[in-house]
């Protein structure tokens, strides 16, 4: 597989806030602690020596129980094990419980988090480094996880089950697996072979990536809620949190940015089997929405303490609940991620738990082999391919056509011609300007229609050519979206086995531009 990469300025496939990240622009600085280069770590990992035993103790314990029932490398338990070690530290990416890990981009963010542990290994020998998934398995969006697109195809899990989806049942999942075409044994065993989803996407992630000792954590535990209990208490009694992300906000929006979420009062959800409800307060009691549950505020912090599992963070505080059970020093996320991540320091400085250093995930695209011939005939580069359609058929019809389809040089002409006559009727009537500048915009616009129909022609003499090019635009940006957005990594992975290690092989954990990897097309 070939690799070259382009500047993601390039794609146009990114906004303004995540690229002045990226280009580490002034005005971002405040509201991250570091960017994310190899050398910026040492300062990370001073900041997070701190992190208590207690909670490393807490973290193995969870984790030895969630894995007991699965066959794991030893590269897994001896991760696990070293999370003891005051000097073994994680870098954590998260996602939704996806069937068949759904979109390309699970992959490589999967790759960016290993990569970066093997690069900081290499430059602090003395320390270890843990690669975690964790799993959104609280998630209750059951209707962004049910489906996943494999060669052209969607695929789509059915199932009335409600709540945090990591606890569903895998109920109508056999229905599924009948439906895939192609070699599925690992996903086929990980959904027979465990009773929810949550433990079947454990399972499947560690028969992938086990080897490379990858750690996955569901954070839906007693335990763990139970080191959260004062954030728990303070965001939904004392609503410490929404001043702190509104005032973030207010300044961003001020430097041009939009903010990517918005704060509630309360930033909790109540988690129970079959229901994750936000809860609200209303008058002198708190409530869970769509619900008849109801609490006082003594029995909410009777719950708060006694039941902690029972309050689910939302999108504003899973990121620190994160930190506090994890001894991470970076996050690998997605630009819609990062922006957000970005809205939060504020309440990480509250609670003065270090802020970690955002790593944005690999991003590429894949060309098979026959892809790539039918790319070559097109007489285009790949990058131009991430312009929209119609500019793709205007610029290679401009580019190939016998005749010139532009009306450039004449648009110049008509402005000179005009601008003439406008200062010689200004000589004779001044008033007659506004007609002369009405009639040089009509020839103008006349010009413009002229340049449209002979582009329509000149696209109907080459229509042929104009398919070619349209297919392959729809192989690799299918929908009109990023292909790592839409299709599932076994549109590659069931023709070439080693399809992910050749991932972790190419792909750089700190160089951020767009990876464009190539099969030979003979």
């Amino acid at each position: 597989m070939l690799l070259t990469k382009l500047p993601f300025n390039d794609t146009r496939a990114f906004t303004p806030f995540f690229l002045d990240y990226i280009q580490q622009k002034e005005t971002l600085t405040p509201f991250y602690s570091r960017f994310p280069s190899i050398e910026n770590f040492n300062a990370q990992l001073h900041d997070k020596s701190t992190f208590p035993a207690e909670h490393r103790n807490v973290l193995v314990n969870v984790l030895q129980e969630q894995y007991k029932n699965l066959s794991i490398p030893d590269e897994v338990k001896s991760n696990i094990t070293s999370l003891r070690d005051s000097k073994t530290f994680t870098i954590t990416t998260g996602h939704q419980l996806n069937i068949f890990t759904g979109p390309l981009y699970f992959i490589y963010k999967i790759v960016t988090v290993i990569n970066a542990c093997k690069q900081l290994k290499a430059a602090y020998p003395q320390y270890n480094f843990v690669p975690v998934y964790w799993m959104a398995s609280e998630d209750h969006d059951y209707d962004e996880i049910k489906y996943f697109r494999l060669y052209g195809k969607k695929y789509t899990w059915e199932t009335d089950q409600k709540g945090a989806v990591g606890r569903f049942t895998l109920q109508g999942m056999d229905t599924l697996l009948r439906e895939v075409p192609g070699e599925i044994t690992l996903f086929r065993e990980a959904y027979h072979n465990n009773q929810k989803l949550s433990d079947a996407v454990r399972d499947y992630v560690n028969r992938l990536f086990g080897n490379e000792g990858l750690v996955v954590v569901d954070a839906d535990h007693r335990s763990l809620k139970s080191l959260f209990k004062k954030v728990i208490h303070e965001d939904v009694v004392e609503n410490t949190t929404k001043k702190l992300v509104d005032q973030t906000n207010t300044k961003l929006e001020k430097l041009g940015y939009k903010a990517q979420i918005f704060c509630r009062d309360i930033n909790f959800f109540y988690l129970d089997d079959g229901i994750r409800n936000r809860i609200e307060k209303s008058e002198n009691h708190f409530k869970v929405v769509d619900s008849d549950i109801h609490y006082t505020q003594a029995e909410l912090n009777s719950l708060i303490e006694g039941e902690p599992e029972k309050f689910s963070p939302n999108v504003i505080l899973r990121p620190l609940y994160q930190e506090i059970i994890l001894p991470n020093l970076g996050y690998v996320g997605g630009p819609a991620e990062v922006i957000y991540w970005l809205q939060l320091k504020s309440v990480f400085d509250h609670y003065t738990i270090p802020f970690p250093i955002l790593i944005p995930r690999n991003f590429a695209i894949v060309v098979e082999h026959t892809t790539q011939r039918k790319l070559e005939k097109t007489g285009l580069e790949l990058k131009d391919f991430f312009e929209e359609k119609n500019y793709l058929f205007n610029h290679w019809i401009v580019k190939h056509a016998p005749q010139n389809l532009t009306v450039g040089d004449e648009r110049t002409l008509v402005l000179e011609i005009f601008e003439k006559l406008k200062s010689r009727t200004e000589a004779i009537d001044s008033t007659l300007s506004p007609f002369v500048a009405a009639e040089g915009k009509r020839a103008l616009n006349s010009l413009e229609k002229i340049e449209r129909k002979m582009l329509r022609a000149a696209k109907r003499l080459h229509s042929d050519k104009l398919r070619q090019i349209e297919m392959v635009k729809d192989i690799l940006f299918p929908n009109g979206s990023l292909q790592e957005r839409t299709d599932n990594f076994l549109n590659f992975y069931q023709q070439d086995q080693h399809f992910i290690h050749t991932m972790l092989e190419l792909l750089e954990p700190f160089d951020f531009q767009f990876n464009i990897l190539t099969y030979p097309s003979a």
